[in-house]
């Protein structure tokens, strides 16, 4: 690695303590180098497979990552418990995706995609202090008023913490990989249920 490139290895893109897990919770983004053994290795955990269909061989994983990171409508982050490695993230932009073809998408709108990938961390009451994480993270756009997301319709665990942040169903939606649940979270709903 050349050392400009060391020099601009982002560190934590955002960092806060959450009181109600006495435990700081950080992003960074993903850098392949780094982060491709691991992605890889969560992508093909039992629990995640189902949802994401990503189990992809180690060299399909490198080629899908480095398209993903090239493709400027997302942003992709390593979430930190402690200091520890443990989910992955997706942030982008609506107006870009293919959920645009699902509802009218605001310009600033943002969408979000997670896993939690190492085992260890599930059913431990993470998820939605993560959530509630990234959310307040990608508010931090003060133009963005909506976030966005479509967890798949049978995942119901997920779409419940996603309503305990404070998303709100809509309906149920067709995309080329799954059947989902779009939900919205709006600024002032984020806002008065976590800020007050």
């Amino acid at each position: 690695m050349a050392s400009t490139e060391l020099e601009k290895k982002p560190g934590f893109a955002y960092q806060k303590y959450d009181s109600t897990l006495d435990k700081t919770i950080a992003f960074r983004e993903v850098q392949l180098g780094e982060d491709l053994t691991k992605i890889h290795q969560w992508m093909n955990q039992p629990h995640v497979i189902p949802f994401w269909n990503l189990g992809l061989e180690l060299d399909k994983m490198e080629s899908h990552l480095e398209r993903a990171i090239a493709d400027t409508h997302q942003t992709l982050y390593i979430g930190y418990l402690d200091g520890v490695p443990m989910s992955y993230w997706e942030s982008y932009w609506t107006k870009d995706d293919i959920i645009a073809n699902c509802y009218q998408p605001h310009p600033e709108d943002q969408g979000i995609h997670l896993l939690i990938g190492e085992p260890d961390y599930l059913g431990k009451g993470y998820a939605l202090p993560l959530l509630k994480a990234m959310t307040a993270f990608q508010l931090q756009h003060l133009p963005t008023q909506k976030i966005v997301t479509e967890p798949d319709i049978r995942n119901q665990k997920m779409i419940h913490v996603f309503e305990r942040c404070g998303f709100e169903f809509q309906r149920e939606i067709t995309l080329p990989d799954k059947q989902a649940a779009l939900m919205f979270c709006s600024r002032d709903r984020f806002m008065e249920k976590w800020e007050s």
